[in-house]
């Protein structure tokens, strides 16, 4: 499954509220504790969320880590239960900043799907 490098398709429910679709760059904020999460969003279930990510504190260590070639935990799978979800929101450009998968791939000249494959592989 590819990264999906457009702006997000929408698929409308019967409450009409918007869902995001697996392979999509996002950002995760939730509470209880609060935390900021980043990658690419696997499934969004009733039960929560499946992500391929990081903590978005460790977002430019991880960067410069593999810019440098230097171990590095690197992106893992996390579920978080939807009670905690606070915001799921499209990892976005904004006010000409790029998105946050931009910036992984002009900082490590690698694209994102790879990093996360190499490191999948090195975690098997």
């Amino acid at each position: 499954m590819g990264i999906v490098h457009v702006s997000l398709e929408w698929e409308q429910h019967g409450g009409g509220k918007p869902t995001f679709q697996g392979g999509e760059p996002v950002i995760i904020v939730l509470h209880s504790p609060r935390e900021k999460c980043w990658g690419i969003l696997d499934e969004n279930k009733a039960a929560g969320v499946f992500l391929r990510g990081l903590d978005l504190n460790a977002f430019d260590d991880w960067v410069l880590a593999v810019a440098d070639d230097e171990p590095f935990i690197g992106v893992i799978d996390l579920f978080f239960l939807m009670w905690r979800l606070e915001r799921l929101s499209p990892d976005e450009a904004a006010w000409g900043i790029p998105f946050l998968y931009e910036q992984v791939e002009q900082r490590t000249g690698r694209s994102v799907q790879e990093l996360i494959d190499n490191n999948q592989a090195r975690l098997n």
